[in-house]
């Protein structure tokens, strides 16, 4: 009797396990996308939906184990998904990654070869409960079938992808007019950056959204091999705010400039930060901000 209630309160634990991971990423589901991205196993539009497909499996796995139904599918299921985790987080550290893995969203950080001592710890775990039986009822598929549609339809309200919710206007918020007096006023006329295809990024240092955005473009960057000596970032800020910057953004380091005039750098961005030019022969090709981010014409634009 005291070992059948000694694993039921260890499965509701791991089933707890899971939950907590889920609603953690969800809550950083903006890194949490862009660390799956980073792999570039899959297009950012597909990550978007993989991050979400990753979050409805933990719900699903965690409220069958507490529910007890479904055993083996939910203890097999458990397993796989935490030998896939083991599997990228392998090859996560052979490729010589030391970022954290995101499994408890950006609360707990923890490097790949933490998180894979964590895995094997909740697999012994999970060993220990192999022979255990759930409670059998004939609706238990229906139970299965709304716990999915339930996690399903709560992940995609809670955090709607970006690309079903953003919409891309190249004119949102750049003034061409200001920019272009920027372009060709000190600090940036040197810069040539009327020449050829260039990036110029507006950001603020102390800006959360700006450091996912430079990181995001950072991956796209060396993934399709467009010169970092093209990036150029405008700066609000301070030059320790930018070593700052570069740090939590993970990105690579560009070319920066504290630009010396804060209002006008508002005024050409209608003060919505981050913004991000993308030029060729100083004519603007496209703009952006963090969310409406097109890999599609920014693959074809970096393409040398």
């Amino acid at each position: 009797m005291s070992n059948s209630l000694g694993k039921s309160a260890l499965k509701v634990l791991l089933g707890l396990v899971f939950i907590v991971s889920a609603v953690l990423k969800i809550l950083d589901m903006d890194k949490f996308e862009i660390y799956i991205y980073s792999y570039h196993f899959f297009s950012l539009n597909f990550s978007f939906l993989v991050a979400r497909l990753a979050i409805i499996l933990e719900l699903v796995l965690g409220i069958g184990l507490i529910a007890n139904y479904l055993h083996k599918l939910m203890w097999w299921g458990s397993v796989s998904m935490f030998v896939g985790y083991s599997l990228l987080l392998i090859y996560a550290i052979a490729n010589g990654r030391t970022d954290s893995c995101h499994c408890f969203g950006d609360y707990l950080q923890l490097d790949p070869k933490q998180s894979l001592i964590k895995n094997g710890f909740l697999l012994v775990l999970f060993l220990l409960i192999y022979r255990d039986e759930g409670w059998r009822t004939p609706f238990h598929w229906l139970f299965l079938c709304l716990t999915i549609l339930a996690s399903t339809v709560a992940v995609f309200l809670v955090s709607p992808p970006d690309n079903y919710t953003s919409i891309s206007d190249p004119d949102q918020n750049l003034q061409v007019e200001i920019f272009d007096e920027m372009l060709n006023k000190a600090p940036l006329d040197s810069l040539d950056l009327q020449k050829g295809k260039q990036v110029v990024c507006f950001f603020s240092t102390g800006c959360e959204v700006c450091q996912m955005a430079a990181h995001k473009l950072s991956l796209m960057q060396q993934f399709y091999g467009f010169p970092p000596e093209n990036v150029t970032c405008l700066f609000m800020g301070n030059e320790e705010g930018v070593a700052k910057f570069y740090e939590a953004s993970e990105s690579v380091l560009y070319r920066n400039v504290l630009y010396p005039d804060v209002t006008l750098l508002l005024k050409a961005v209608n003060g919505n930060l981050p913004t991000i030019v993308f030029l060729e022969d100083g004519a603007v090709v496209h703009e952006y901000g963090f969310r409406n981010m097109n890999e599609v014409e920014i693959k074809a634009f970096m393409v040398m």
